[in-house]
């Protein structure tokens, strides 16, 4: 190939993906779980006794949520890792990740007694939020293939990129 010709398209999700930045989500990831733990094995389980009964349901409820949220989260931060360090082949862990159904989701979050749960596990359901949708945002950007249609990258490399970017992340 010349210099002038256009070179094929790189799958840029499994580079990121694969890039430093996942180590320090990975780490972000495991250290809330450790933290989601030991508040409500401790402060947590001593702060939802003080609670009237529909706050303590909706407690119940969310720490339910949470935790099932974190666990799904350090499923697929795992699987991403063993694929980094080429303990498992990228294939094996899509076949593993589409076993793990997110749930939980922001819209689900509020109602009667909601204002009353204690501020922490609020903070936590909010930092638990955020990493959730950046590693939606990396599942998607990994899942997604060079499209079949847009071809060779063009003379202008950095707009055809971009623009799958954006569709990456359904930013259109």
């Amino acid at each position: 190939m010349t210099d002038t010709e256009p070179k094929p398209a790189v799958a840029l999700g499994p580079r990121i993906v694969a890039s430093g930045g996942f180590t320090g989500l990975y780490r972000e990831g495991m250290a809330l779980i450790e933290e989601v733990a030991a508040y409500l094995d401790g402060d947590g389980r001593y702060e939802s006794r003080s609670l009237g009964r529909e706050a303590a349901f909706v407690y119940a409820t969310e720490s339910m949520r949470l935790t099932t949220r974190l666990m799904q989260l350090a499923s697929w931060l795992l699987l991403q890792r063993a694929v980094n360090e080429g303990e498992i082949t990228a294939e094996n862990a899509r076949t593993e990740k589409e076993k793990v159904r997110f749930s939980a989701t922001a819209s689900q979050r509020g109602g009667p007694g909601y204002d009353e749960l204690p501020a922490r596990l609020i903070e936590y359901i909010d930092r638990g939020d955020r990493l959730f949708d950046r590693v939606m945002q990396l599942d998607r950007l990994e899942r997604s293939p060079v499209p079949e249609e847009a071809g060779p990258v063009s003379a202008n490399g950095i707009a055809d990129q971009l623009a799958r970017l954006k569709a990456a992340f359904g930013r259109m």
